[in-house]
């Protein structure tokens, strides 16, 4: 399959999947919701503080009360679920915890709460076998990047298309100020350059190939070959 249409297939099939997880409870999905799952989308802390069962209750994503409390940015929710003994790792249907949710969404505040409650960075997450890292490189969202490395997250992760968080700023990214931002803060970090795509492609020569010459320059000049 010649590279160009191979990217063009996983870009499809990637948007669609990391889609999903920026998308909140719709306003018909939120009015269904009784119990933790409606008391964290309120944000009713003190609910949720007192819970002793029904934490890890799902709705029809697979969404316990914490995934909507992430959705809804509703951070003293979050602490009090904490407290009351929630699973701060628990997965969704389509495999996402609550750190790459605030990933995704690009949401930092929440996941800087996430993070300081002991919600680990390191997470195998979505059907794609990644990380909340390779998600937001995906985006381009420097700032979460920068939090998920501080938190220990996995920088080399290889993913099930073979890709890791460099390659993912690169073929999934526009090229422009935060997407340069983030392979910027994975090289910095030491991320391993070398690493190369399914088809042998390393991150420079996919830089190179997509003509994204700022990148290409910070590549070059940490020496990725």
């Amino acid at each position: 399959m010649p590279f160009l249409t191979h990217v063009l297939i996983v870009t499809f099939a990637l948007t669609a999947g990391v889609a999903r997880a920026q998308v909140p409870p719709t306003a018909a999905e939120a009015a269904r919701y009784s119990g933790l799952h409606a008391a964290a989308w309120t944000g009713d802390a003190r609910t949720l503080a007192g819970a002793r069962s029904g934490l890890e209750a799902r709705d029809g994503y697979g969404c316990t009360p914490l995934h909507v409390a992430a959705f809804a940015r509703q951070r003293d929710a979050i602490r009090a679920l904490a407290k009351a003994g929630a699973q701060l790792g628990a997965l969704e249907n389509d495999r996402y915890d609550a750190v790459t949710i605030a990933a995704v969404a690009d949401d930092e505040e929440t996941l800087r709460v996430l993070l300081a409650l002991g919600a680990s960075a390191k997470l195998t997450t979505s059907r794609y076998d990644g990380t909340a890292l390779i998600a937001a490189a995906h985006l381009g969202h420097d700032g979460v990047v920068r939090q998920l490395i501080a938190a220990g997250a996995p920088l080399d992760h290889v993913n099930n298309l073979h890709w890791t968080a460099v390659i993912e700023a690169i073929v999934m990214g526009d090229g422009g100020r935060r997407h340069q931002a983030t392979p910027a803060a994975l090289i910095a970090a030491g991320a391993n350059l070398q690493l190369a795509n399914r088809q042998g492609r390393t991150p420079l020569q996919l830089a190179r190939e997509r003509g994204f010459r700022e990148m290409v320059r910070m590549l070059e000049e940490a020496a990725a070959k």
